[in-house]
Protein backbone atom coordinates (compact mmCIF):
# COMPACT_ATOMS: atom_id res chain seq x y z
CA UNK A 1 0.00 0.00 0.00
CA UNK A 2 1.19 3.39 -0.60
CA UNK A 3 -0.57 4.78 2.53
CA UNK A 4 -1.92 3.08 5.56
CA UNK A 5 -3.87 4.85 8.36
CA UNK A 6 -3.81 1.81 11.12
CA UNK A 7 -6.47 3.44 14.45
CA UNK A 8 -5.11 6.90 14.22
CA UNK A 9 -6.26 9.30 16.72
CA UNK A 10 -5.65 12.66 16.70
CA UNK A 11 -7.12 16.52 17.51
CA UNK A 12 -5.94 19.74 18.54
CA UNK A 13 -5.29 21.14 21.95
CA UNK A 14 -6.30 17.86 24.09
CA UNK A 15 -9.38 17.87 21.94
CA UNK A 16 -9.59 13.81 20.35
CA UNK A 17 -11.52 14.92 15.99
CA UNK A 18 -10.35 11.39 14.79
CA UNK A 19 -11.50 8.27 17.02
CA UNK A 20 -9.75 4.95 15.48
CA UNK A 21 -9.43 5.93 12.17
CA UNK A 22 -8.29 2.88 9.38
CA UNK A 23 -7.93 3.86 5.64
CA UNK A 24 -5.99 2.88 2.67
CA UNK A 25 -4.61 4.05 -1.13
CA UNK A 26 -3.22 1.74 -3.00
CA UNK A 27 -0.69 2.94 -6.01
CA UNK A 28 -3.09 4.22 -9.07
CA UNK A 29 -6.37 4.84 -6.90
CA UNK A 30 -8.46 7.76 -6.41
CA UNK A 31 -10.24 7.14 -3.27
CA UNK A 32 -12.65 9.32 -1.12
CA UNK A 33 -13.67 10.53 2.07
CA UNK A 34 -16.86 11.73 2.18
CA UNK A 35 -19.15 13.16 5.04
CA UNK A 36 -20.64 16.54 6.18
CA UNK A 37 -18.90 19.52 7.89
CA UNK A 38 -16.84 18.67 10.83
CA UNK A 39 -16.73 14.81 10.30
CA UNK A 40 -13.23 15.07 10.63
CA UNK A 41 -12.54 15.33 6.89
CA UNK A 42 -10.18 18.13 6.87
CA UNK A 43 -8.37 16.91 10.00
CA UNK A 44 -7.69 13.90 8.28
CA UNK A 45 -5.66 15.26 5.69
CA UNK A 46 -3.16 17.34 7.87
CA UNK A 47 -2.77 14.29 10.17
CA UNK A 48 -2.03 12.36 7.29
CA UNK A 49 0.84 14.95 6.11
CA UNK A 50 1.96 15.35 9.86
CA UNK A 51 0.42 18.92 10.45
CA UNK A 52 -1.38 17.72 13.02
CA UNK A 53 0.31 14.76 15.41
CA UNK A 54 -1.08 11.35 16.22
CA UNK A 55 -1.93 10.66 19.42
CA UNK A 56 -2.53 6.98 18.85
CA UNK A 57 -2.21 4.91 15.96
CA UNK A 58 0.35 5.03 12.77
CA UNK A 59 0.38 6.69 9.23
CA UNK A 60 2.38 4.93 6.69
CA UNK A 61 3.27 6.69 3.27
CA UNK A 62 6.03 4.45 0.99
CA UNK A 63 6.62 2.00 3.97
CA UNK A 64 7.60 4.88 6.53
CA UNK A 65 5.90 6.34 9.16
CA UNK A 66 4.83 10.09 8.86
CA UNK A 67 6.43 12.02 11.75
CA UNK A 68 4.70 15.08 12.94
CA UNK A 69 5.51 18.59 12.62
CA UNK A 70 7.39 17.72 9.68
CA UNK A 71 5.14 18.36 6.20
CA UNK A 72 7.53 20.00 4.24
CA UNK A 73 9.90 16.90 4.20
CA UNK A 74 6.72 14.66 3.32
CA UNK A 75 6.70 16.91 0.36
CA UNK A 76 9.44 16.36 -0.75
CA UNK A 77 9.09 12.75 -0.35
CA UNK A 78 5.85 13.34 -2.69
CA UNK A 79 3.11 13.57 -0.23
CA UNK A 80 1.42 16.92 -1.16
CA UNK A 81 -1.54 18.41 0.21
CA UNK A 82 -3.40 21.04 -1.72
CA UNK A 83 -5.83 22.85 0.90
CA UNK A 84 -9.30 24.02 0.96
CA UNK A 85 -8.46 27.70 1.04
CA UNK A 86 -5.41 26.46 -1.95
CA UNK A 87 -2.69 28.57 -0.74
CA UNK A 88 -1.91 30.41 -4.04
CA UNK A 89 0.42 33.19 -4.42
CA UNK A 90 -2.16 35.51 -5.10
CA UNK A 91 0.21 38.48 -6.34
CA UNK A 92 2.15 36.24 -8.90
CA UNK A 93 1.31 35.07 -12.12
CA UNK A 94 -0.05 31.60 -13.17
CA UNK A 95 3.90 30.88 -14.56
CA UNK A 96 5.30 32.27 -11.29
CA UNK A 97 3.04 30.06 -9.46
CA UNK A 98 3.41 26.93 -10.95
CA UNK A 99 7.50 27.62 -10.74
CA UNK A 100 7.42 27.99 -7.38
CA UNK A 101 5.68 23.94 -7.62
CA UNK A 102 9.46 22.43 -7.95
CA UNK A 103 10.87 23.22 -4.71
CA UNK A 104 9.47 19.74 -4.04
CA UNK A 105 10.56 17.82 -6.36
CA UNK A 106 13.98 16.92 -4.74
CA UNK A 107 15.47 14.93 -7.88
CA UNK A 108 12.47 13.05 -8.81
CA UNK A 109 10.76 13.74 -11.95
CA UNK A 110 7.32 15.83 -12.01
CA UNK A 111 5.54 17.25 -14.80
CA UNK A 112 6.66 19.80 -16.69
CA UNK A 113 4.71 23.19 -17.11
CA UNK A 114 3.90 22.21 -20.91
CA UNK A 115 2.68 18.78 -19.35
CA UNK A 116 0.32 20.31 -16.83
CA UNK A 117 -0.59 22.78 -19.33
CA UNK A 118 -2.51 20.13 -21.41
CA UNK A 119 -4.16 18.82 -18.22
CA UNK A 120 -5.49 22.11 -18.01
CA UNK A 121 -6.01 23.77 -21.01
CA UNK A 122 -8.06 26.84 -19.47
CA UNK A 123 -4.71 28.09 -17.83
CA UNK A 124 -2.68 28.28 -21.18
CA UNK A 125 -4.42 31.90 -22.02
CA UNK A 126 -3.61 32.84 -18.80
CA UNK A 127 0.14 32.23 -18.22
CA UNK A 128 0.80 35.79 -17.03
CA UNK A 129 -2.84 36.61 -15.10
CA UNK A 130 -2.70 36.81 -11.62
CA UNK A 131 -3.60 34.45 -9.20
CA UNK A 132 -5.78 36.43 -7.34
CA UNK A 133 -8.13 37.46 -9.68
CA UNK A 134 -8.99 34.28 -11.48
CA UNK A 135 -12.19 32.74 -10.82
CA UNK A 136 -12.57 29.91 -7.96
CA UNK A 137 -12.49 27.28 -10.47
CA UNK A 138 -9.47 28.56 -12.07
CA UNK A 139 -7.62 28.74 -8.93
CA UNK A 140 -8.50 25.25 -8.32
CA UNK A 141 -6.80 24.12 -11.25
CA UNK A 142 -3.98 25.98 -10.43
CA UNK A 143 -3.55 24.86 -7.07
CA UNK A 144 -3.72 21.05 -8.46
CA UNK A 145 -1.47 22.26 -11.28
CA UNK A 146 1.22 23.59 -9.07
CA UNK A 147 1.58 21.01 -7.02
CA UNK A 148 1.74 18.31 -9.83
CA UNK A 149 5.00 20.23 -10.89
CA UNK A 150 6.56 19.11 -7.45
CA UNK A 151 6.03 15.38 -8.43
CA UNK A 152 4.00 13.91 -6.30
CA UNK A 153 3.44 10.18 -5.76
CA UNK A 154 -0.03 11.14 -3.67
CA UNK A 155 -1.88 13.95 -4.14
CA UNK A 156 -4.02 14.56 -1.34
CA UNK A 157 -7.22 17.23 -1.92
CA UNK A 158 -9.22 18.93 0.42
CA UNK A 159 -12.65 20.00 -0.35
CA UNK A 160 -12.04 20.93 -4.13
CA UNK A 161 -15.38 21.78 -5.12
CA UNK A 162 -15.68 24.39 -2.58
CA UNK A 163 -17.22 27.13 -3.79
CA UNK A 164 -17.78 26.01 -7.04
CA UNK A 165 -20.67 25.55 -9.55
CA UNK A 166 -21.86 22.00 -10.84
CA UNK A 167 -19.99 22.78 -13.94
CA UNK A 168 -16.83 23.95 -12.79
CA UNK A 169 -17.07 21.02 -10.07
CA UNK A 170 -17.29 18.57 -13.08
CA UNK A 171 -13.91 20.13 -14.86
CA UNK A 172 -12.47 19.72 -11.89
CA UNK A 173 -13.16 15.96 -11.26
CA UNK A 174 -12.44 15.09 -14.85
CA UNK A 175 -9.05 17.34 -14.52
CA UNK A 176 -8.35 14.90 -11.22
CA UNK A 177 -8.88 11.89 -12.80
CA UNK A 178 -6.92 12.45 -15.93
CA UNK A 179 -4.30 13.33 -13.16
CA UNK A 180 -4.80 9.63 -11.58
CA UNK A 181 -4.56 8.11 -15.77
CA UNK A 182 -0.55 10.27 -15.29
CA UNK A 183 0.30 7.50 -12.52
CA UNK A 184 -0.15 10.54 -9.52
CA UNK A 185 -2.57 8.25 -6.77
CA UNK A 186 -5.52 10.23 -5.21
CA UNK A 187 -6.93 10.81 -1.52
CA UNK A 188 -9.97 13.21 -1.98
CA UNK A 189 -12.15 14.87 0.95
CA UNK A 190 -15.90 16.32 0.09
CA UNK A 191 -19.23 17.26 0.81
CA UNK A 192 -20.19 16.45 -2.64
CA UNK A 193 -20.70 13.31 -2.28
CA UNK A 194 -22.65 12.31 -5.35
CA UNK A 195 -19.88 13.54 -7.97
CA UNK A 196 -16.86 12.61 -6.26
CA UNK A 197 -18.42 8.75 -5.26
CA UNK A 198 -18.63 8.85 -8.97
CA UNK A 199 -15.14 9.15 -9.73
CA UNK A 200 -13.69 7.00 -7.08
CA UNK A 201 -12.45 3.71 -7.20
CA UNK A 202 -13.00 2.94 -3.48
CA UNK A 203 -14.52 5.37 -0.48
CA UNK A 204 -15.17 6.10 3.11
CA UNK A 205 -17.95 7.84 4.75
CA UNK A 206 -16.51 9.64 7.71
CA UNK A 207 -18.80 10.49 10.33
CA UNK A 208 -17.84 12.70 14.30
CA UNK A 209 -14.40 11.41 13.30
CA UNK A 210 -15.06 7.57 12.78
CA UNK A 211 -15.42 5.20 9.68
CA UNK A 212 -18.53 4.16 9.91
CA UNK A 213 -18.97 3.04 5.93
CA UNK A 214 -16.40 1.83 3.38
CA UNK A 215 -16.36 0.34 -0.20
CA UNK A 216 -16.55 0.78 -3.78
CA UNK A 217 -17.96 4.58 -5.03
CA UNK A 218 -20.32 2.23 -6.78
CA UNK A 219 -21.06 0.25 -3.91
CA UNK A 220 -21.69 3.41 -1.10
CA UNK A 221 -23.47 6.01 -3.98
CA UNK A 222 -26.02 2.71 -4.26
CA UNK A 223 -26.15 2.32 -0.27
CA UNK A 224 -29.55 3.41 1.33
CA UNK A 225 -27.59 5.28 4.28
CA UNK A 226 -25.47 7.05 2.21
CA UNK A 227 -28.17 8.09 -0.50
CA UNK A 228 -30.39 9.40 2.65
CA UNK A 229 -27.74 11.52 4.24
CA UNK A 230 -25.65 13.11 1.05
CA UNK A 231 -27.44 12.12 -1.82
CA UNK A 232 -30.93 13.57 -0.98
CA UNK A 233 -32.56 10.71 -2.24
Amino acid sequence: MLLELDGVKSGYQGLEILHGIDLTVAEGEIVAVVGANGAGKSTTLKTIVGEVRCSAGSVRFDDREVRGGRSHEEARRGLVLVPEHRALFGSLSVEENLRMGRWARRGRSGLSEEEVYDLFPVLVQRRHQLAETMSGGQQQMLAIARALTGAPRLLLLDEPSTGLSPKLTWDVFHAVRAVRDRGVSILIVEQNAGQVLELADRAYVLESGSVVLDGTGAQLAADDRVQSAYLGT
